[in-house]
């Protein structure tokens, strides 16, 4: 995959890939972005309905994880190469799996298979993000970096990866919520977060993340915000059976205890109970039930029923 970093790059990225009239994913809010010139355009993100038009040679998507999901939809089904300029820390740029969500947020379907051809990084797309937005889309990339470390398809390349982006994510998350209009901080928060989706393409997403995706698709919440509330939890579920890898995602967040660190790093960004997203208590079993159905929660490396799963609901409601 390219990767390249600069908006000014993205030209050339197109121009490498033989890409001269891609189909734009991206809401209206980036109709100022001066864009090469598509032979297309899809403005309703989310969506799940997304159609590729006759005459197009790609797909390029910008935007937060939701606009590079619909991107990733229309990939999928028609085969053409995905070239992605993500504006959030969500790492949805590494991975070729999607999630189908109508305009209420709400999940109807799923998919995998998108091409993946390159990514364009550009820390000044991110200084408008709201301070909610950042701190959930950043602590949802270290759910990326923590959940490979014990993933069963991680690898000596994909841990590199996923130290790297969290030692990064934390140290520049709380600089970053200090002053949002910060490029220095954003900038080391992006990089950490394209680390940990990199680490996330080559390993995988386990329990704390199915418990999110479960959360989200049936109430149309944040995914981010989710993240930041069952990582924790999930964290110290496995701490069992994945002592170690705990222990040395720990060291690179600088804690002696990981799970109690990204609940600081969650409340600094305004997330400390589920209840306060208006979640029904007396749901917390269904949820649990559909998590168990989810592939992150059947690639955990401890076995998770769905009474365990809703007891750990309940731990952070």
């Amino acid at each position: 995959m390219i990767v390249r970093w600069g908006l000014e790059e993205l030209p050339g990225v197109l121009e490498e890939l033989g890409l001269e009239r891609p189909l734009l994913v991206a809401s209206r809010r980036w109709n100022e972005l001066d864009l090469p010139p598509g032979a297309a355009r899809w403005a309703e993100i989310p969506s799940h309905r997304i159609e590729v038009p006759e005459g197009v040679d790609g797909i390029l998507a910008v935007g937060g994880g939701s606009a590079i999901d619909t991107a990733k939809a229309a990939s999928s089904e028609s085969g053409l190469p995905l070239v992605s300029v993500p504006t959030t820390y969500s790492g949805s740029e590494w991975t070729t799996s999607f999630g189908i969500r109508d305009p209420k947020k709400r999940m109807v379907g799923g998919g995998g298979g998108a091409n993946l051809a390159g990514i364009v990084y550009d820390p000044n797309l991110t200084l408008d993000l709201p301070r909610e937005v950042t701190a959930g889309t950043a602590l949802n990339a270290l759910a990326h970096a923590a959940e490979a470390l014990y993933h069963p398809a991680r690898s000596p390349e994909s841990d590199r990866a996923a130290h790297e982006g969290a030692e990064l994510i934390n140290g520049s998350l709380p600089a970053v919520l200090d002053d949002l209009g910060a490029i220095g901080p954003r900038k080391t928060l992006l990089k950490g977060a394209a680390r940990a989706g990199e680490a996330l393409g080559l390993a995988g997403l386990c329990l704390g993340h199915a418990m999110a995706q479960a959360l989200g698709g049936r109430y149309g919440l944040p995914h981010g915000a989710m993240n930041a509330l069952c990582l924790p939890a999930a964290l110290r579920f496995n701490e069992p059976v994945v002592p170690r890898a705990i222990d040395d995602f720990g060291k690179s967040i600088g804690a002696d205890h990981a799970a109690d660190r990204v609940e600081e790093l969650a409340r600094l960004g305004g997330f400390v109970r589920l209840r306060d997203f208006a979640v029904p208590e007396d749901e917390l079993d269904e949820v649990a039930e559909a998590t168990a159905q989810r592939a992150g929660a059947k690639a955990n490396p401890r076995p998770a029923s769905p009474a365990e799963i809703a007891e750990l609901f309940r731990s952070i409601y």
